[in-house]
């Protein structure tokens, strides 16, 4: 399970073949029985091949952490307020001025059965297995936020592919600092429940 011959193959099916095929016209219960495979998969490999505790680091430095991480939000609260505000002024706060309730169960849902398992795949089992196959720091970076953007093809929806491109950059970069899952799952968590917030929920599949 250590060859790069193996690990070229598990990749190429795991984050080209799977995403990929999500967005093919077959059956949700074909759909959902690889997907519940492959997460399985990579939690076996993450636990009895790499040997990875899932338990928080004590010398975590969440002050920095959220100082980066609030810089960023400011940024991006910006950016998506205004997009929001001149394209569909309408559905700026909706949900949150509208059905505070659902709001919350959507954040809460989302956070911890969405973001944590995509960054458990797309950030830990990712960095553990293919580190070593690249050379380049800011290439294996690169390939992360394609990936990551490609597990969201079945969307079919453009703004889906280039938000979570650049989220997988972020993500990615985060990660390599922190080697943290619990750090980059709640940056992930922040951003993604900002943009369902702000009212771009629709627009990225989000129930509302």
């Amino acid at each position: 399970m250590k060859s790069t011959q193996y690990k070229l193959i598990e990749f190429f099916l795991l984050f080209i073949v799977f995403p990929i095929s999500l967005a093919l016209n077959i059956l949700i219960e074909i759909k959902l029985a690889i997907g519940v495979l492959g997460f399985a998969y990579i939690v076996f490999v993450l636990l009895r091949v790499e040997k990875s505790k899932f338990r928080m680091s004590k010398n975590l430095n969440w002050i920095q952490f959220w100082k980066h991480t609030f810089f960023k939000l400011i940024v991006i609260a910006i950016i998506t307020t205004s997009y929001v505000w001149f394209t569909e002024k309408e559905a700026l706060f909706n949900v949150l001025l509208n059905k505070p309730k659902f709001w919350l169960f959507i954040l809460f849902v989302y956070s911890f059965f969405s973001v944590y398992p995509q960054e458990l795949i797309y950030r830990t089992f990712y960095f553990q297995r293919y580190e070593m196959l690249f050379k380049n720091r800011s290439v294996f970076i690169f390939v992360n936020a394609i990936v990551f953007s490609l597990a969201h093809m079945f969307f079919r929806n453009s703004l889906v592919l280039l938000l979570t491109f650049l989220g997988g950059i972020l993500f990615a970069i985060t990660f390599n600092k922190t080697r943290s899952t619990i750090l980059v799952t709640v940056e992930h968590a922040v951003y993604g429940c900002w943009l369902f917030t702000v009212g771009m929920g629709e627009m990225l599949a989000f129930p509302s």
